[in-house]
């Protein structure tokens, strides 16, 4: 896994630089290099905005202590985005760019959710079904009889009132 890491990160570092030289060639090197200033600039900037907006959203969650993955997932993708958009080089600013704009993360999100699940092992697939001894119905047994099983008996507690284990 990791020599494929490997090999991406150069691939993707090879076509930056094509890219980059491409660029120049049609516009100057002078303008190229104005270009890339302008979107590291604009990549911090995308950044401070949306990445204060993804950790709002965490915080309210957390606040009303409900499921954060959506929050999660947003406070990543902007994270990623800004970092490609402030690396100099165009393809990762196109792509930091898809990142970070509210409207297109979420077909990012649905791509990458797409992608993993498509790596996953088939019993892992969504939808993932769970059976629960909690809510499997409980089989009768012939030498208990009708009757209920009572246990009696006291709750000891602890000096903070929750029950001793």
């Amino acid at each position: 896994m990791g020599r494929r890491i490997r090999i991406a990160a150069g691939l993707f570092a090879l076509a930056e630089i094509v890219v980059f030289v491409l660029v120049a060639q049609w516009v100057g090197a002078g303008v190229t290099v104005l270009a890339a200033l302008a979107t590291t600039v604009l990549g911090w900037a995308l950044l401070a905005r949306q990445g204060t907006k993804a950790l709002l959203e965490l915080r309210e969650s957390a606040r009303t202590r409900r499921a954060a993955g959506r929050e999660l997932g947003n406070a990543g993708l902007v994270a990623v985005g800004g970092l490609l958009m402030v690396l100099p080089g165009f393809i990762g600013d196109l792509l930091g760019l898809l990142c970070l704009l509210p409207g297109t993360r979420s077909l990012v999100r649905a791509g990458l959710t797409a992608l993993i699940a498509s790596r996953l092992p088939g019993g892992l697939r969504p939808p993932v079904r769970v059976d629960s001894v909690r809510t499997a119905e409980m089989p009768q047994r012939d030498d208990v009889g009708t009757t209920p099983l009572v246990i009696e008996g006291e709750v000891l507690r602890g000096p903070d009132g929750r029950p001793l284990s």
